[in-house]
Order: structure tokens, then C-alpha cells, then sequence
């Protein structure tokens, strides 16, 4: 396993990727996820692009998850002990231009394999913004079996390796 100082620094170099990303670049409302442990830290990415593009998070409510703007002052440890914002003003996941996804694992063909409740492929079918998949290289793999329900990305980003574009758009 990697320790704190190499998670750090796979998270600065796929994130710098993603910033070099042309739909990055031309989105200005991007969802990305309040990092676990195990995932590539967001935290950093997210203080130094305070202000260049509107961030939002993810909650937890039910089955679904809701869409919040961020705000580092209005957080709680929410469902699964991951930080959720705080607030009513949802908003739709129509008006996101750029999802950032994290998994367990993503396959070459964008294909992933979340924590099992379903929580990103249901909200991913009701969007039509672009999709990108982060994550460390040791949770890329070639390719693996999928369900009807599961819902690829249109990039994926590892650490080790070419940005993959998997031939959605």
C-alpha cells in the first residue's frame, strides 16, 4: 500500500491531469466527491481551485444522492462518515457540467466497480455531463464484468498511466 506522502502526491499528479482536461477547463459546475481514506484525496484540488470553478458535493439522502454547492464552512460527517454539505439548495444533476467520479476499481473501457450500494450509477444515468474517473494505478485494471446497471465514465485518469478516453463522446 502507498503511505501518506505517495497517496499526496498521486492525487496532485492525477488532478493535474484533470485540470489540463479540455472539459475541465470548459466546465464551470463540477461535481467531485468529498475523499474516503482509500481514495485519492480531493482536498488539496479543491482549496487550490477555490474560486476558478464552482465545486459540488455529493449527500447522501435515502437511496439517491443530492447535489449541494460546496462550502468548506457548511460540512457535516454525513452517511458513511464522509463529509456532506450542509444546506437545502440542492441542485439538479442536469446543471452539472463535469462529474468527477471515484471506485473501487475502473476498467480501460470506463467501466467501474463502486462500494456496492449503487449510489453514483444511479445518479450518472440521470446526467448528461462528462464524466471522468480518478483514481490510484493498483485500481486499474484491463477489463471486468459489468451489470446492466452500471454506468462507465467517458475518462478515466491513474496515476502511472495516459489519460484514457473510453469512446463514450
Amino acid at each position: 500500500m502507498l503511505d501518506a506522502t505517495e497517496k499526496a502526491a498521486a492525487a496532485r499528479r492525477v488532478f493535474d491531469r484533470v485540470r489540463r482536461l479540455a472539459a475541465f477547463v470548459m466546465a464551470e459546475r463540477v461535481l467531485l466527491y468529498h475523499s474516503l481514506p482509500d481514495e485519492l484525496s480531493t482536498r488539496e484540488f479543491m482549496a487550490e481551485m477555490d474560486g476558478c470553478k464552482q465545486f459540488f458535493l455529493p449527500r447522501v439522502n435515502g437511496i439517491d444522492l443530492e447535489i449541494l454547492p460546496y462550502d468548506r464552512t457548511r460540512m457535516h460527517l454525513g452517511a458513511f462518515r464522509i463529509e456532506e454539505p450542509d444546506g437545502d439548495d440542492t441542485v439538479d444533476v442536469g446543471d452539472i457540467d463535469l462529474i468527477i467520479v471515484p471506485a473501487v476499481a475502473f476498467d480501460r473501457r470506463g467501466n467501474r466497480i463502486g462500494r456496492g450500494k449503487g449510489y453514483y450509477d444511479r445518479l450518472l444515468s440521470r446526467s448528461r455531463a462528462l464524466t471522468v474517473g480518478v483514481c490510484y494505478d493498483f485500481q486499474l485494471f484491463d477489463e471486468f464484468d459489468t451489470e446492466q446497471h452500471d454506468m462507465p465514465v467517458d475518462y478515466v485518469i491513474a496515476d502511472g498511466h495516459p489519460v484514457i478516453h473510453c469512446g463514450r463522446r
